[in-house]
């Protein structure tokens, strides 16, 4: 097996509720052809009565079933999430909701001696949650199981540049000491965190004055500025990625040219692609002769000179500065986004860069932004794809890159385990994504604006809903809930 722990086993949530983007770009005049290329084909959004526990809670129940778990021995269930409905409970609710069902079908719950912590940083937040089972695994947990699940619903506001980019959906993952999937590499791993003000922020005073949707969520529409919030993104995954080459024992760009594959925080389709295509940049200008020397090739091209780039990559600027002079438009590395852009006429652009990052792309086009189930989904959606295709990945390396607006990313090696398909093919990542309802522009403008429609998904699979939100003194605003059965 391995000697890192890691993750067993993998299963996901998606509501039944769809907005197909080529609908949406005839609804809004929008141009498909960019929304393909830049966003990717679609999105769900929670029913009436979901909300970011009842998603997280039918994805940790179909774990427990798909991998055949004694709930007993789960000793741990960290939530990661930025969408949390109540500023005191979280992963609790979680495990209460679990409980009920697992006593209603004969099995039992899980241990009472469980810890049971939520995890918030924006995106970043199951990455979070990851380490902290992974450390717990490693030690005082050493030999239990531990559940992580990421869940999140994405909204923006309609005919915001957001918009496109909305999702919602859950992701569940076993770890345990001695994983049957992926063991994650701490030991090499990178992390970087900066304060960048208004990346991306919800403060709390744009929620409280909110009627409650029937869920009893409140909209959770977020303050972001676009070309800063990718200036953002970029600096944290290149400071993570700098870090872990700190800790390498060969050549970074050597370490990057033999990965299996790549999985990054995905908020949309050309997001990842340009983040990892500059890590490559980096790995080569802190290389040796030969990696410098490929570097000088791209800039030639871009008609810069290497020293200028070198120099621009060491001391990238002051992003905070570009909030405090009102520059949130400015290119965060304008010379090196020209040796980008010869980069992608190549073929090592393709091998490095596209090659590395396809296992999982064609489903992860159709999940939408997930926040901090984002990163988890595709890496499901790329092993259970190798998967069924017979690619061989025992004993390779994929790296992991977690990003959290504001900003703070990880950057982890993950290791595949021998017989790592067999844990696989229980994930059904695709037969999660296979029960849906398209809406049309009517339904989705008012689940988008008002949280209901008249009208609920036929073949709804087993999962949990909102009951009841309390109404009296002891209980105001507080969600009851229920697990459905098919």
């Amino acid at each position: 097996m391995t000697n890192l722990p890691g993750i067993s086993g993998i299963a996901a949530y998606f509501p039944a509720y769809k907005v197909n983007l080529r609908d949406w770009c005839l609804w809004t005049g929008a141009s498909w052809d960019k929304t393909r290329a830049v966003v990717g084909n679609s999105f769900r959004m929670p029913g009436d009565k979901e909300d970011v526990y009842t998603m997280a809670a039918s994805a940790a129940l179909r774990l427990i079933h798909q991998y055949d778990l004694d709930p007993g021995e789960i000793t741990y269930i960290g939530l990661g999430t930025e969408s949390s409905a109540d500023n005191s409970a979280g992963a609790i609710i979680i495990k209460g909701m679990l409980d009920e069902a697992l006593l209603a079908c004969g099995k039992p719950p899980i241990s009472r001696h469980c810890e049971v912590p939520e995890f918030k940083h924006a995106c970043l937040g199951s990455v979070y949650a990851l380490k902290s089972a992974l450390r717990y695994l490693s030690f005082d947990g050493k030999g239990s199981k531990a559940l992580v699940i990421s869940a999140d619903i994405a909204q923006y506001e309609r005919n915001s540049s957001g918009e496109p980019t909305q999702g919602a959906g859950a992701i569940a993952m076993l770890l345990e000491s001695d994983p049957r999937l992926l063991g994650f590499d701490l030991h090499h791993a990178g992390n970087s965190s900066a304060y960048r003000c208004l990346d991306f922020r919800k403060p709390m005073a744009r929620f409280t004055q909110q009627t409650p949707l029937p869920s009893g969520h409140i909209k959770d529409l977020p303050l972001f500025n676009g070309k800063y919030s990718t200036s953002c993104y970029i600096d944290a995954v290149m400071q993570a990625a700098l870090d872990m080459f700190s800790r390498l024992e060969e050549q970074p760009a050597e370490f990057l040219k033999n990965l299996s594959g790549v999985f990054m925080h995905r908020p949309y389709q050309n997001m990842p692609l340009k983040g990892w295509a500059l890590i490559y940049l980096l790995s080569l200008a802190r290389g040796n002769a030969a990696h410098q020397s490929e570097l000088a090739g791209y800039c030639q091209q871009a008609n810069v000179t290497p020293e200028t780039v070198i120099q621009e990559l060491k001391n990238p600027g002051d992003l905070l500065g570009l909030v405090r002079d009102n520059r949130l438009d400015d290119e965060l590395l304008p010379v090196t986004m020209r040796v980008l852009n010869a980069f992608k006429q190549t073929a090592a652009y393709k091998e490095n860069v596209t090659d590395k990052m396809k296992l999982g792309i064609t489903a992860a086009a159709d999940m939408g932004n997930l926040y901090t189930a984002s990163l988890p989904a595709w890496l499901a959606a790329g092993l259970e794809e190798a998967m069924e295709t017979g690619i061989n990945l025992a004993g390779s390396t994929l790296l992991s890159i977690g990003y959290g607006s504001g900003d703070a990313a990880e950057v982890i090696p993950v290791r595949v385990v021998p017989g790592w398909e067999k844990a696989a093919r229980l994930m059904n990542i695709k037969e999660s994504m296979a029960t849906s309802v398209d809406l049309d522009q009517a339904n989705y403008e008012t689940l988008h604006d008002h949280g209901r429609l008249s009208c609920h998904p036929a073949n709804a699979v087993s999962r949990f809903e909102v009951e009841r939100i309390g109404k009296t003194e002891t209980d105001r605003d507080i969600a009851f809930y229920h697990h459905l059965t098919d």
